[in-house]
């Protein structure tokens, strides 16, 4: 999947209530060695920072025509085995407090919450959403 197709599906994704990443800024962060895209087909994509033993979820964005349909589950799923295969016993991620799909797949897979900051992400207006912070242990 090119970093083009990335940027559209980031963008379709996140209009209105998240950061949208340009193409750009895609291209530069799966330039870096350290960082793994994971791709689904044409409808979805995630960049995961594998530095063992420790991964982290920099992204996950379904195309919105494809969403419902456990698409995210299977992503999420791929991007864990991956990190498992590169070293990592633990990736964490941070979700935005009003990401709802997002929150009820991280609740309903392995990953347990370990904290919140408060105001994190800005959203238009300057109104300020809590980062909800998640951890799972990878060598289970």
């Amino acid at each position: 999947m090119t970093p083009a197709r990335m940027a559209e599906i980031h963008a379709a994704a996140f209009a209105g209530h998240g950061q949208i990443w340009p193409e750009g800024e895609i291209a530069a962060m799966v330039a870096k060695p350290l960082i793994h895209a994971v791709t689904l087909a044409q409808d979805g994509f995630a960049l995961v920072q594998i530095i063992p033993p420790e991964a982290e979820l920099l992204t996950i964005a379904i195309s919105p025509d494809a969403q419902g349909k456990g698409h995210g589950r299977a992503l999420l799923a791929s991007v864990m085995a991956q990190a498992r295969i590169a070293g990592a016993t633990r990736l964490f991620l941070e979700v935005a407090a009003d990401n709802h799909a997002a929150l009820a797949l991280y609740r309903s897979t392995q990953f347990i919450q370990t904290g919140q900051r408060r105001g994190y992400y800005q959203r238009p207006g300057g109104v300020g959403v809590d980062a909800i912070t998640f951890g799972c242990d990878l060598s289970a």
